[in-house]
């Protein structure tokens, strides 16, 4: 009896979600991105910001100053985490977290001795904080997916 009301009040909650929100929501994506991206707006309190400063000079061939390409990257990152939040542009924001989780995969290439203990295989905390993007990764492709869907 109660597996069976349980089954009724899960199909009532999928025929309303129909349409709606992935499975998945924004939320826990919208939530890591908006809290990142913060952080970075305030100098000296992200983790990230040297190696993301340092990815960008490289990438951008020094062309733009830290200063600038920390604020775009947090705009970029709390801009995305509003998107999510949201449910907003889901067609654009997800393509633009699979580039910007590629990127966050450079580091790996341009600072292989921050990023190894032992390449290929023996990752830093550094490295590991990269890779720890495939499941941010795998995220983003089921929320794509799941809005594929026909109905």
């Amino acid at each position: 009896m109660y597996a069976q009301s349980l089954e009724t009040k899960h199909c009532k909650t999928k025929k309303k979600k129909k349409g709606g929100a992935p499975p998945a929501g924004g939320g826990p994506p919208g939530g890591i991105y908006t809290w990142f991206g913060m952080l970075k707006f305030f100098p000296g309190i992200s983790p990230a910001e040297d190696l993301a400063m340092e990815t960008i000079q490289v990438l951008t061939f020094g062309l733009i100053p830290n200063e600038v390409s920390i604020i775009m990257l947090a705009i970029w990152e709390v801009l995305l985490g509003l998107l999510f939040f949201t449910n907003l542009f889901q067609k654009v924001a997800i393509p633009l977290a699979l580039v910007h989780m590629a990127c966050t995969f450079l580091p790996l290439v341009f600072f292989p001795t921050l990023s190894f203990t032992r390449a290929p295989y023996a990752f830093t905390l550094v490295g590991q904080y990269i890779v720890k993007n495939l499941v941010f990764i795998v995220a983003l492709l089921m929320m794509h997916l799941s809005r594929e869907k026909p109905s």
